[in-house]
């Protein structure tokens, strides 16, 4: 899965070698979610580096080019960078991104996903007379994004339209899952980013004022150009960033490469479309509000993350998976930590707590999920029948939609997922909200997308895996479904 960064800093003065290690840095720490080549893009006009390979390889050509001035400071700048895993065209530098919009690099983007419409849309692009260079879907994006961007021009009278929107109509044309981020010479000083079924997250950082808001509203497109929002909850103080006040944005797809730098986030949800003005003012927006369920989805929460650096490292182990293997006794008993009273010989499980008597009245339990969780599902399914008494029932979540599985509003479905962002056990879960069933999710990641979308669940709390191949998060899920199973 590929990796996102993109860091912004307004009125706080960096050097341009700070903001480089920024961006190679925080690709090092996502390392670990597989790649086979990395690139960033910096400067206004922008630049763009790109090398296959391991992020050290970037790191090389990068920290060691004669024309980047590294001593000078900027006050406003947007850098972006990228690690990717190829599925469109093989890894090479032509294919790696940051993509851009044409020589002139005018927009230039990074991309996580695939777009299943690419085809069509690039080839009305080259109708249109693009020329293309890789193989990509993400460059058929940049390339759309010119193309929608000198059709507003056109229609405005050489009027610039807002960033936002010129993302907003480019990702309503596409189809598939995508998380994005944009930067543009057009709009110095200003990023983009958006998301749909690929996790994004923002975090935010401010030394000259503290964030006094816990909640950002979203503002619905049709109805404000920008700013905020009259659908805001009452008592909540939008303005993130004052004008002429200095603060710095760090977008990511994994929130371990941002947590050395804060632990205020903003999880953006499906559809969600984030932009920071030349002012420094962050804005969330969607096309349209109709589609949301209730009050509470119409602003997001700023989260505090608890996550230390020193849970990402290696420590003194020469692997993450080896050091992983070693950690499954404290991950166990966190797990049960606070949950099993061995003196009353009783389980609590808060996150369920509401729920026990719909839970117990099910007519099937069914555990959906892939990979390593789908195994721990297997594993425990025996004991959960018999200690629960109910039917249970194990679905491979790719499996589970091929079959479009009749579900009924009396089942509960379960959803186990290390990450809270696999994508087959998304879709699954919202197959399931659809046909009415109980949903429970079974996660590590507090703030996932499985976390936030489900009815109630359990946090597994085994702490950050990074190894490929899971150890600790699956002995923690083992325990976890059996505590359920004492429970009900």
């Amino acid at each position: 899965m590929c990796g996102i960064f993109a860091y912004l800093n307004y009125l706080t003065p960096r050097s341009r070698k700070e903001i480089l290690e920024y961006l190679l840095r925080a690709l090092e720490r996502m390392e670990y979610r597989g790649y086979d080549s990395a690139g960033l893009a910096f400067n206004e006009p922008i630049e763009i580096i790109k090398q296959p390979g391991k992020v050290i390889n970037l790191r090389d050509r990068v920290m060691n080019n004669d024309e980047i001035k590294y001593d000078e400071s900027i006050d406003k700048h947007v850098g972006i960078a990228h690690t990717r895993w190829a599925t469109h065209g093989e890894p090479n530098e032509v294919n790696s991104h940051p993509h851009r919009s044409g020589v002139d690099n005018q927009f230039v983007v990074v991309h996580n996903g695939i777009i299943t419409n690419y085809r069509e849309l690039k080839q009305l692009l080259e109708q249109r007379g693009f020329k293309f260079e890789s193989e990509t879907d993400t460059e058929m994006v940049a390339k759309f994004t010119q193309h929608v961007y000198d059709c507003r021009i056109r229609e405005n009278g050489s009027k610039k339209p807002p960033f936002n929107e010129i993302v907003d109509q480019v990702v309503s044309q596409l189809h598939g899952a995508y998380a994005f981020v944009f930067k543009s010479i057009n709009y110095p000083g200003e990023c983009v980013v958006a998301r749909r079924g690929s996790p994004l997250i923002i975090g935010i950082r401010s030394e000259s004022n503290e964030i006094e808001t816990n909640y950002f509203p979203v503002v619905d497109l049709e109805k404000h150009e920008s700013g905020v929002t009259t659908d805001a909850p009452l008592n909540i103080n939008v303005q993130l960033s004052p004008r002429h006040e200095s603060i710095e944005y760090f977008f990511a797809s994994d929130a371990s490469a941002i947590i050395e730098h804060t632990k205020r986030v903003i999880y953006l949800e499906d559809d969600d479309i984030a932009s920071v003005n030349s002012h420094g003012k962050l804005t969330i927006h969607r096309s349209s509000m109709n589609e949301l369920e209730n009050d509470e989805d119409r602003y997001r929460v700023i989260h505090t993350i608890h996550m230390e650096l020193n849970q990402i490292m290696k420590g003194s182990f020469d692997y993450f998976m080896l050091k992983e293997i070693y950690e499954q006794s404290d991950s166990v008993f966190n797990t049960m930590r606070g949950r099993v009273n061995f003196i009353n010989n009783k389980v609590i499980l808060g996150g369920l707590s509401g729920y026990l008597k719909e839970i117990r009245s099910a007519r099937r339990l069914m555990f959906i999920a892939c990979g390593t969780s789908y195994h721990s599902a297997l594993a425990t399914r025996q004991l959960i029948e018999e200690l629960t008494e109910l039917p249970v029932m194990i679905e491979l979540a790719s499996d589970f939609l091929d079959r479009q599985t009749p579900i009924f509003r009396y089942d509960v479905c379960f959803f186990i997922s290390q990450s809270g962002e696999t994508a087959d056990t998304l879709t699954a879960l919202n197959y399931c909200k659809r046909h009415g069933a109980l949903c429970v999710g079974i996660t590590n990641t507090v703030g996932s997308t499985i976390s936030r979308a489900t009815d109630c669940g359990v946090h597994i709390n085994c702490g950050p895996e990074i190894g490929v191949a899971s150890t600790k998060a699956y002995t923690s899920q083992f325990v976890a479904l059996i505590l359920f199973a004492l429970v009900i």
